[in-house]
């Protein structure tokens, strides 16, 4: 195919109402994809072949709504999953494209938050004294949408805002238009929610937010973010909650590298990478991974329960993702690799109204005027890269070569900064994995029941590492019978308060503990059904005074000093000193009195989360209770 000409091709999109997208996703390129828009209901209609069987190339955008999928709750705008059939695609020198594209600026009207600041920071107390203070999750992103007129033809601002960002935005994953009947969206995004190629799956957390000072970002500013409790611990949770998602999509459980930097024009992340095998189809794969922790919370379930509580309009397009599905070149997999960012940093564009929503991750201990000003910093990202307001000049560096901007991630103490954080993390989680291990519990059949919390499935690849035959089954669908006959049940881990007598989840859940008690079977119960089984055993429950949200303690399990993660809210108590109730041994704080863990005649518990990157004796300790339980 001859090279088209750029100035008329572009001029052609401007003026016509056809739908195409422009995607920069490589320093020298500008892709330019255009065909037929088909709008679907579900994740499976998107339609990857013709008619006659033949594989064909799609760009779906797929609404935050799309999660009810899955079965959770989001206010329903009706946006439709909306994809672009690719009929052509054809690559251009990104410079040559740059230098065709419109330049003068957009101007808006009417621009400022749907929500003053005051009261987003209130969202934020009490998002974390009502959700976060009554154990529904450990993290939770709310958004809040600037706004601001625009008349402009659309056609142009997309192609202007996608100039605008090639030229000032760095860092982006994807930087993007996608231009469709009476809807447009441009954006740079830096996060790679997911990717399939050749059956490797890459997911790319991304979590920690440093602003750019007056100037732009220097080490000695970095240093102080990096040093941050809260930033750090952040990071780990999503971390966690995307390892959940990897594990249940791919046979290995997924391998974690990094931390890197991910650096853009006014903010700084943090990320890692995490890789695993797998053979499902991209669009199931698409499906169990809806939607990322760093834009949603965690566990994911319940925090669509708080965004619908919290955010009084849909999301429409925020926090989905844009699907790129290219036909596979290699033999024996599947059709079609994926390519998958989250739709972050996107200016959206309908009825002559612009929109960016931004989010921040609300903590344990975050400070509500700090997320003010998060999000002020990523709207300021995407609109000081589209020029609606005044840009950075970053700061001058006397020690940089002439002509090349300084890496920050290349400064010896910013790299071992970040290369300190992993002595805190499991090493069972940084290792390559066998998918079929010979364990020492091997031919034991088990059942996980899950409780709301999708920890339980980097629980069952742990236990799969033991040797066992794992099933996951939700409290709603396991089966008395179910119950009874399992080689061990594993009690799972989920949120909410367990002394909530109206909760169908936790009379299930009770019902589950004490009929495998009942039993005389082995049963191991953890964090939720841990608090559950203590209370079936007379002892005491009660809240924390700080949720431990993320956190990592060195605790004594059984006379074995262990490094372990919590998310927990509400804990079981003794009396300080108290080493046994009854048949029962308990291992405890010794002033506190909080239960990290029990164990009697056929079952073990736990109350920390074995299976979290936190827990860096997660797999020692499993070990020890499941052995116990069987024993």
């Amino acid at each position: 195919m001859n090279r088209p000409d750029i100035p008329l091709l572009l001029t052609r999109l401007a003026e016509t109402s056809a739908p195409f997208a422009l995607l920069a996703r490589d320093p020298d390129t500008v892709e330019v994809l255009t065909g037929d828009v088909v709008d679907v209901s579900l994740l499976a209609d998107i339609p990857l072949e013709d008619a006659s069987g033949r594989a064909r190339e799609v760009l779906a955008l797929v609404p935050f709504r799309q999660v009810r999928e899955r079965g959770f709750v989001s206010h329903d705008d009706g946006a439709p999953l909306r994809c672009l059939v690719v009929n052509e695609h054809v690559s251009l020198p990104r410079a040559e494209v740059v230098a065709a594209l419109p330049a003068d600026p957009v101007p808006l009207g009417d621009a400022g938050f749907d929500i003053a600041d005051d009261e987003y920071a209130d969202i934020v107390r009490r998002v974390i004294a009502d959700e976060i203070g009554r154990g529904e999750g450990a993290n939770f992103v709310i958004r809040r949408d600037f706004t601001a007129t625009v008349g402009t033809d659309p056609r142009v601002a997309a192609l202007t805002w996608f100039r605008a960002l090639l030229e000032h935005e760095r860092g982006a994953y994807w930087t993007f238009a996608v231009v469709t009947d009476g809807h447009v969206a441009v954006g740079a995004s830096p996060e790679a929610h997911v990717s399939a190629r050749g059956g490797v799956v890459t997911m790319n957390p991304i979590s920690g937010t440093f602003r750019h000072p007056a100037g732009g970002a220097t080490a000695e500013t970095l240093t102080e973010f990096l040093e941050s409790t809260k930033e750090t611990e952040e990071l780990f949770m999503v971390v966690d909650e995307e390892l959940k998602m990897m594990s249940a999509v791919c046979s290995d459980g997924g391998r974690i590298t990094g931390p890197h930097l991910k650096e853009m024009s006014r903010l700084t992340h943090t990320e890692y990478m995490l890789r695993g095998r797998s053979r499902l189809d991209p669009r199931d794969i698409l499906r169990e991974t809806m939607f990322a922790p760093t834009v949603t919370g965690s566990p994911m379930q319940n925090a669509c329960a708080v965004i619908a509580r919290h955010e009084t309009t849909p999301r429409g397009y925020y926090s989905g993702v844009a699907a790129l599905f290219t036909p596979s070149t290699e033999e024996g997999g599947a059709t079609h690799d994926l390519d998958a960012p989250i739709l972050i940093r996107t200016a959206y564009l309908e009825g002559g109204r612009l929109r960016v929503p931004v989010g921040a991750t609300l903590v344990r201990h975050s400070d509500p005027h700090g997320e003010v000003g998060e999000t002020h910093g990523k709207a300021a990202g995407v609109l000081g890269a589209i020029g609606a307001i005044p840009r950075d000049v970053p700061a001058p560096d006397p020690d940089a070569p002439a002509g090349r901007r300084r890496v920050l991630a290349d400064d010896p103490a910013i790299a071992e900064l970040l290369a300190s954080r992993n002595s805190r993390l499991a090493a069972f989680w940084m290792q390559p994995q066998d998918s079929a291990p010979a364990g020492p519990f091997r031919g034991v059949d088990a059942i996980v029941v899950d409780a709301e919390d999708r920890f339980t499935t980097m629980l069952a690849h742990q236990l799969r590492h033991l040797g066992l035959e794992v099933t996951i089954l939700p409290w709603g669908e396991v089966t008395d019978a179910q119950v009874e006959t399992a080689g061990l049940v594993v009690a799972g881990p989920g949120p909410g308060d367990p002394r909530d007598a109206d909760s169908a989840r936790m009379q299930r859940m009770r019902e589950v503990v004490a009929h495998r008690r009942g039993t005389g079977r082995p049963l191991l119960a953890v964090c939720l059904s841990h608090q559950i089984l203590a209370d079936a055993l007379g002892i005491g429950l009660a809240p924390l005074t700080r949720p431990h949200q993320g956190l990592q303690l060195n605790v004594d399990v059984f006379g074995e000093p262990a490094s372990i993660g919590f998310y927990n809210t509400f804990t079981a108590r003794v009396p300080a000193g108290t080493a046994g109730v009854g048949e029962t041994e308990v291992a405890a704080h010794p002033d506190s009195g909080d239960v990290y863990a029990l164990r009697g005649p056929g079952y073990a518990s736990v109350q920390g989360h074995l299976e979290s990157i936190l827990s860096r004796d997660g797999m020692r300790t499993l070990e020890r209770l499941v052995g116990h339980a069987l024993a």
